[in-house]
């Protein structure tokens, strides 16, 4: 582009500045741990802001349904006796949906480590643009 260029400007996202938001009140036990654990690396990284609070929330209710119904197969078993024989806990399906919504979520969140940028298996290999096309 000729010419000058523009003069540009920083805009807030809108994170959230400061110490890192406590948990909300109405959270279950599991859903605080996770919040305790996920919203600090959040904040530290600057993904925090007021329309992420909600998707994190969100988040944090999957895991700690994940949590409870793993409580609860723990102590019932997996398998419960009907009149038609064995059959899956209904707590199974339960969790196996949450466990899929707090996937979608944390990916959403950047929480994975995909979404974070780990280098995995190519972490010690050096910066090679031919590389790619020579292996």
């Amino acid at each position: 582009m000729k010419g000058r260029k523009p003069k540009l400007t920083v805009i807030d996202g809108g994170t959230v500045r400061g110490k890192c938001p406590s948990a909300p009140a109405w959270l279950t036990p599991q859903a605080k741990a996770e919040w305790k654990r996920a919203a600090p690396e959040l904040h530290g990284r600057n993904l925090l802001s007021s329309d992420t609070l909600a998707t994190l929330e969100s988040y944090c209710v999957a895991v700690g349904v994940v949590r409870e119904c793993e409580e609860i197969m723990g102590r019932d078993g997996r398998l419960i006796d009907t009149e038609d024989g064995p059959k899956p806990h209904p707590a199974f399906k339960m969790q196996s949906a949450a466990m899929r919504e707090a996937r979608l979520l944390a990916a959403e969140l950047g929480l994975t480590p995909h979404r974070r940028g780990s280098k995995g298996k190519d972490e010690g290999r050096k910066n090679d643009d031919w590389a790619d096309l020579l292996a």
